[in-house]
């Protein structure tokens, strides 16, 4: 019986080892290239919270996989097309889209939200071109899953 709690107490300093030993895959080995939607069709909440949120989601998504193996797409509809509006006045939201705008990532704004609120993209929102407008936030949201795109709603 001694013999084997021996067995068994150096059994377990042998996993205690092992286990100290092994050091985390670092992110660039872990991930692979990714194209990723992020899905945004909500209100921002109180100072932009919510937005300011997934706006970080985003980056520690690029910092985790590296900006040269994303490929990000922001879909904005709906109350989601109000992050850019804000944009426009709330500065700490203003530095985050462009941030990551210069990390490549795209913001794609609905057109039916626009035409719907009349809402003139040039004068009400912050950083938006005639390139960014997709004609249907939804089936925009869909082509792109049908490209390989992973579909993300922070």
């Amino acid at each position: 019986m001694l013999k084997f709690a021996h067995l068994a107490a150096a059994f377990a300093v042998m996993l205690f080892v092992q286990g100290a030993v092994v050091q985390p895959t670092a992110a660039s080995d872990r991930y692979q290239k990714q194209k990723v939607v992020y899905h945004i069709n909500y209100n921002g909440g109180d100072s932009d919270k919510l937005y300011r949120g997934a706006m970080r989601n985003i980056q520690n998504h690029i910092n985790a996989v590296g900006a040269d193996n994303l490929d990000v797409k922001v879909v904005l509809h709906g109350n989601g097309v109000a992050l850019l509006a804000s944009a426009k006045s709330n500065d700490k939201l203003q530095m985050d889209v462009t941030s990551l705008k210069s990390q490549k990532v795209t913001f794609n704004v609905c057109n039916n939200t626009l035409k719907g609120r009349k809402i003139d993209y040039e004068e009400d929102l912050f950083e938006v071109f005639e390139d960014d407008i997709v004609p249907s936030g939804v089936a925009e949201l869909s082509y792109l899953q049908q490209q390989g795109y992973t579909y993300i709603k922070p």
